[in-house]
């Protein structure tokens, strides 16, 4: 006797024919204004129909041939230049009617997004207009309403960097090659609250960890006392990396 996930299975076969998928790629690109303490994301302006004029994520359908990861790179290089970038799959968002353009076509079309996260450093990504306005970076405050689903996977791209940031060193990929633990702080205040943890538990903590490298220089901002500058050694980090941690 078949079981109930596969009678649902066989049900929803019987009462229909297979749909057909288009299947695209949506972008969920980060970067952190260190200097004015703002999470930002990448949002370009949509100059088509369905949604014309509205805010979007940078996205693509996929090419004959081209695999998801290709795609992805491909709409990244089409918006920003950037050398130091994290990328990873985010998730795949299917519903029925997320796309205005399936109840348009009579040929029982859907429309698949594979959305992808992105980490950039603000200060070395540089925007690329190519005579079609409307790219700019939005603090994550002050996101408008996105054409199609994209507010969600917005919500769900938020999500995964405040997660990979409690699990994994993806914060030294924004950051300067050496920094402060101030700037180091600073950072995670700005992407997870000011209250995420106390500064002297958290200098502990990373410490603690041994990823972190005094590199014996100091610098001097204001009144202050110079305070030391770090870096982050892949080297040592390299051993514990498929192994579970908390970094805060």
């Amino acid at each position: 006797m078949p079981g109930r996930l596969q009678r649902k299975a066989i049900d929803s076969l019987a009462g229909g024919d297979l749909a057909d998928f288009k299947v695209g790629v949506d972008n969920v690109i980060f970067s952190v204004d260190t200097e004015q303490n703002r999470l930002l994301v990448l949002l370009v302006m949509r100059h088509d129909d369905p949604f014309l004029g509205y805010w979007s994520l940078p996205g693509t359908l996929v090419r004959h041939g081209e695999s998801l990861e290709d795609a992805a790179y491909r709409v990244l290089s089409e918006k920003i230049r950037v050398e130091n970038l994290y990328l990873e799959q985010l998730y795949t968002f299917g519903g029925p009617n997320r796309d205005p353009r399936e109840a348009e076509n009579s040929f029982g079309v859907r429309y698949l997004s594979v959305s992808h996260f992105a980490l950039v450093r603000f200060a070395e990504a540089e925007l690329i207009a190519d005579g079609v306005s409307g790219i700019a970076w939005y603090p994550l405050s002050q996101v408008p309403t996105l054409a199609f689903d994209h507010n969600s996977i917005l919500d769900y791209g938020y999500q995964r960097l405040r997660n990979k940031l409690e699990y994994s060193p993806i914060a030294f990929e924004v950051l300067p090659q050496t920094f402060t633990l101030g700037d180091l702080y600073q950072l995670y205040g700005t992407v997870l609250g000011p209250d995420f943890a106390d500064y002297s538990n958290f200098r502990a903590r990373l410490l603690k960890l041994g990823f972190l490298r005094d590199t014996g220089q100091k610098t001097s901002r204001g009144a202050g006392r110079p305070a030391s500058l770090y870096c982050f050694d892949a080297d040592a980090f390299e051993p514990c990396k498929d192994k579970p941690m908390v970094f805060i």
